[in-house]
């Protein structure tokens, strides 16, 4: 008898997980909640003047989607490894590196999606320049993903330590440095008249390599971490 394939193994996994996370909703809404609030003191901090909330917007609502993907991505691995799950992923007759694809498309599903849907109302309440807001989408949906990935391989390397949410950042935040970089890089060399499609494409570049090297350094890590 043939096993599960991976679409049907992915699919069961992604429809678990959203299950879970429904369950506990109140859970879900917090990088939401956390982003908004990040954009508010912002705005508050530079007295609400237009001119001067334009031009830290798009670095603004770069810094507040990766703190919002950073405060949930202790938890991408852990509730199954305390709930011995993760044993089960290895058992599977389906590639650990594609479940943990999966996971990371549910982290990204779940909390960078929906701010990516709502940095249009965001870039309003920081005063962007409507020319700025495609570069800054098109940033954010190649950075995203490349944040979840990268945040993937952290939180497998540390998914056998016991109160590791603040190390969890410190080794997240150097790799994070670069995409947030190139991502708000980009809108800032469009608002000055220059090309931004060359960070662009670097962020593009990068999300492909991650895309394949993530997912099996991330199963690799958990491998170790479980014997």
């Amino acid at each position: 008898m043939n096993g599960p394939s991976l679409f049907q193994a992915g699919k069961a996994l992604l429809v678990r997980d959203l299950r879970l996370l429904w369950r506990r909703r109140g859970d879900a809404f917090q990088p939401a909640l956390f982003a908004l609030l990040v954009v508010v003191l912002f705005a508050l901090a530079l007295g609400g003047e237009p001119q001067a909330l334009g031009k830290v917007a798009p670095a603004v609502l770069w810094v507040a989607v990766l703190l919002a993907g950073l405060l949930s991505l202790d938890t991408l691995f852990r509730g199954d490894a305390e709930d011995g799950s993760l044993e089960q992923w290895i058992l599977a007759p389906v590639p650990l590196a594609w479940l943990v694809l999966v996971r990371v498309f549910n982290h990204w599903l779940t909390t960078a999606l929906p701010l990516i849907v709502a940095t249009p109302l965001l870039g309003e309440l920081l005063h962007l320049p409507h020319s700025q807001l495609p570069v800054l989408l098109g940033s954010l949906a190649l950075g995203t993903p490349l944040l979840s990935l990268l945040g993937a391989v952290v939180a497998a390397l540390t998914v056998g330590m016991r109160r590791s949410g603040i190390l969890v950042g410190l080794l997240a935040l150097p790799l994070y440095v670069p995409v947030l970089v190139f991502g708000a890089g980009s809108v800032a060399a469009t608002a000055q008249g220059l090309d931004g499609g060359g960070a662009l494409l670097l962020l593009g570049a990068g999300l492909v390599l991650t895309l394949v090297l993530a997912p099996l350094t991330a199963a690799a890590a958990i491998r170790i971490a479980l014997h």
